[in-house]
């Protein structure tokens, strides 16, 4: 193994450790105990035959016996014990461990990194790869090395008699430390090809079923959800469900060939661990009962030494398939390694954002550039802006002429390429960023209801003053809603977490977004297009309404329908993410341009 993969493993180990260290002395404790406890037979069992053999007390040989059994009994049940209690904690690992720290990572890692293919790439694997999660996947492997260790340990110090016995030169080869040192040549030739093939093929396996898995695992999860209620609207009505079943076939025909490929190579591997491992056992038997019967060694120690050699090969076998498995664990302890160092800001600011009263707030774009990451494209260009406080803007143009992308910069979901933005003449990266992100009240393009009880949804948190909230749902045109909810502010949207909840219509969504907006009070009031999906009229109406709820704050209304930002001061057309024109509605109808281009061709539909 590389080191590389040592580090990455080590540093998986320390997350799980931290976070698990009940469950991992349990595992540790449980593999120990796994290891030596058919041990206990094997002395006792060539005790107890040495013992008859040379006619002992049978008080004495029954008190080995009952020994034996006793031992046995009680380390079998405490060990019984810590293994149910280890398998019922991994059970639960992945959603401990794996989802509540993969997912608690994306709550605070940069938003670029959202959007970014390989990022959520490798969070799946991380998450997906087994039933115990990465986290517990390692500590079973671990275990299961540890277990491994003790046995071929434990195994070597019983067994090491036989090879340095004291060898009596009457029995000519059988008597020399040639017939040992040929013994553990053979041994040790056989089981170096179990492991290497072992280890391979494992591996081998581990990877191609975990590859198949984390692909097929993705494209599962998303056909699941598409069984909801929203999807299936569209399916039914467009008649998609050939197209879908034949995408769930052809998805299962691909697991079944991977299952049966990894089987291949499963059965390849068992039947020449056998081999092998029979060979060892058959070598084993052989040499201790030639040195029996020449009377080197009693009947006793042949139970003994063969018993222990037989746990000592069938432990390298199973070792070669662990480092097999930890090998493949290291890649995605890469992933999981990688994914958690995802997210550090670039610029960390640590300046609070000055707290003012009047909430006198100036924003300026100053020679602003930016691209996404990963393209050589520019989706704003040189863009120089500034608002004040109490301003009503209006933001226009073209699908991909960077309106949004305006605003994710703006609420710094995205730092500037170029240039730098500035609020209260400081650059905002040197603010703290959660200080700063409170400075903004969003309605995206794409808002999100989520599945939690009204009140949490629009006060964007369990604690809430159910003052407020009733207010801002009240001038969010909900009131009437509001007083007719079973549950009042603790029904829930929609019956994903609860079946009681309230499944609320489209328009009725966008309302408790812009509630959401009014509860937050912030100085900032951005809307991106969240009213598309609504006519013009209707799209009109909910902006002049919102309008008369912002009062003195700072407003931008992003819209590609102009005729619904008629009422703001100034208006910005974007395209090719430039500002190509500046003004009011009054004054870029009567100019040539691309304002008035989309105005014409809009007109008819304000008629």
């Amino acid at each position: 193994m590389k080191r590389k993969d040592l580090e990455n493993l080590w540093f998986l180990l320390k997350a799980v450790y931290r976070q698990e260290k009940k469950t991992f002395y349990i595992g540790i404790a449980h593999a120990v105990l796994e290891a030596v406890t058919p041990y206990i037979l094997v002395l006792l069992i060539g005790l107890i035959t040495d013992a008859a053999l040379a006619g002992s007390d049978m008080r004495r040989v029954m008190g080995m016996i009952l020994a034996a059994v006793g031992g046995k009994l009680i380390l079998g049940v405490i060990t019984a014990r810590l293994g149910e209690s280890f398998r019922k904690k991994l059970e639960n690992y992945p959603k401990e461990f794996g989802s509540r720290e993969l997912n608690r990572k994306a709550l605070t890692m940069d938003y670029e990194y959202l959007e970014d293919a390989h990022a959520q790439d490798i969070r799946f694997r991380a998450f997906q790869n087994s039933f115990y999660g990465v986290g517990g996947w390692l500590m079973v492997q671990l275990c299961d090395l540890l277990q491994n260790l003790v046995t071929i340990g434990a195994a070597a110090a019983i067994v090491s008699p036989m090879f340095g016995i004291a060898k009596n030169a009457g029995y000519r080869f059988w008597g020399s430390g040639w017939s040992a040192l040929l013994l553990a040549a053979a041994l040790g030739g056989l089981l170096f090809v179990n492991y290497k093939f072992s280890f391979r093929d494992t591996q081998k396996a581990t990877r191609h079923f975990l590859d198949a898995s984390a692909i097929y695992n993705k494209k599962l999860f998303y056909l699941d959800l598409l069984s909801g209620v929203e999807p299936q609207k569209d399916i039914r009505a467009m008649g998609l469900e050939g197209m879908l079943n034949r995408d769930i076939d052809g998805l299962f025909a691909g697991i079944c060939g991977s299952e049966k490929s990894r089987n291949a190579i499963y059965v390849r591997r068992t039947v020449l661990q056998r081999i092998i491992l029979n060979l060892c056992n058959l070598l084993i038997y052989a040499y201790a009962g030639m040195q029996a019967w020449l009377g080197i060694i009693t009947i006793g120690s042949v139970v003994a030494y063969a018993s222990s050699m037989e746990l000592f090969a069938g432990a390298v076998a199973r070792l070669a398939v662990t480092m097999g498995h930890l090998k493949t664990a290291a890649l995605y302890a890469a992933d999981y390694r990688e994914f958690t160092g995802l997210g550090r800001r670039k610029y960390e600011g640590t300046i609070p954002v000055e707290k003012r009263q009047d909430d006198r707030f100036s924003v300026a774009f100053e020679n602003v550039s930016f691209r996404y990451p990963g393209s050589d494209e520019y989706v704003i260009r040189n863009l120089n802006l500034k608002l004040e406080i109490g301003e009503k803007l209006a933001i226009v143009g073209r699908n991909g002429s960077g309106k949004t992308t305006f605003v994710k910069l703006l609420c710094r979901l995205y730092d500037v390429t170029e240039g730098c933005i500035k609020v209260n003449g400081i650059d905002i990266r040197k603010y703290d960023y959660r200080e700063y992100c409170n400075l903004f009240s969003v309605v995206f393009q794409d808002f999100q209801m989520f599945a939690f009880p009204v009140g949490e949804n629009i006060a964007a948190g369990a604690e809430m003053d159910e003052g407020r909230v009733a207010v801002a749902m009240e001038r969010a045109g909900l009131g009437a809603r509001l007083s007719n909810l079973p549950g009042g502010l603790g029904t829930c949207v929609g019956k994903d977490y609860d079946e009681s909840g309230v499944a609320f219509s489209g328009g009725e969504r966008q309302k408790l977004a812009i509630a959401r907006a009014i509860y937050k009070d912030a100085p900032f009031v951005i809307m991106d297009e969240p009213t598309a999906a609504l006519d013009p009229k209707a799209e009109t109406e909910v902006f002049e309404g919102f309008d008369g709820m912002v009062g003195h704050k700072t407003a931008i209304y992003i819209s590609h329908r102009l005729a619904s930002c008629r009422f703001c001061e100034d208006i910005l057309v974007f395209d090719r993410g430039k500002v190509v024109q500046h003004g009011t509605h009054e004054e870029l109808e009567k100019q040539e341009g691309l304002y008035r281009e989309l105005w014409n061709a809009q007109a008819q539909y304000y008629a």
